[in-house]
């Protein structure tokens, strides 16, 4: 009389299904993490260009100065004045300055935004810069009066440096790897905002290039 075979699997089927599993976990995680590391650096990088963008619309639209700061203090409408501005702040306000220095005019909040406390680990470096001042045609400026030290809570604004000159936020994160893919924002004098990888050089060929 022939035997029949339990269904199902052989111990040794099994071991060598958990090993080829273990295997292809092994292989797959890091890349997974880079992968995630990766999008909250670009997540974070959109979210300081677009601050930076909304504040250089700003300054044209109303034909007046508007400074974008950042900040470690929660980000909403309700945000107080002044304004404690950090460097590496882990989030951004963006304020219109008096045009009045008689004290006969107030600063408006316009908007705010989260930055690093959005996505774990990233990190921002502002390189030294509180804040961009942007005049009424769009163009970045220092500036450190009175009004604009009471907005930003002591902060002041200083022209991007360099050549050509610019202001760089270098985004990065504390668990990079060699496949990890920091990126900038740059702003240059004339007000325009660029997000770039600093891996390449700006070319015809590497558009994304800083």
């Amino acid at each position: 009389m022939l035997s029949r075979r339990a269904n199902g699997f052989t111990l040794l089927e099994m071991a060598v299904t958990m090993s080829v599993f273990a295997l292809l976990v092994a292989v797959g995680v890091p890349s997974m993490r880079t992968w995630i590391y990766n999008v909250r650096i670009r997540t974070v990088s959109d979210a300081l260009q677009n601050g930076l963008r909304l504040a250089q619309a700003e300054s044209l639209r109303q034909s007046r100065q508007v400074v974008f700061a950042l900040t470690n203090s929660a980000a909403n409408t309700t945000t107080p004045i002044p304004l404690p501005a950090s460097v590496n702040g882990t989030s951004w306000a963006v304020y219109t300055l008096p045009s009045m220095t008689d004290g006969s005019e107030n600063p408006n909040f316009i908007a705010s935004g989260i930055l690093s406390s959005a996505s774990s680990n990233v990190q921002i470096n502002s390189n030294g810069a509180a804040a961009v001042c942007f005049n009424s045609t769009g163009h970045v400026i220092g500036n450190a009066s009175g009004s604009l030290v009471s907005v930003t809570g002591g902060a002041t604004c200083a022209p991007p440096a360099g050549v050509p000159p610019l202001q760089i936020f270098n985004v990065t994160t504390t668990g990079a790897t060699a496949d990890t893919r920091p990126l900038e924002v740059q702003v240059n004098l004339g007000g325009q905002v660029h997000l770039c990888d600093p891996a390449f050089v700006l070319s015809l060929n590497n558009p994304e290039g800083c």
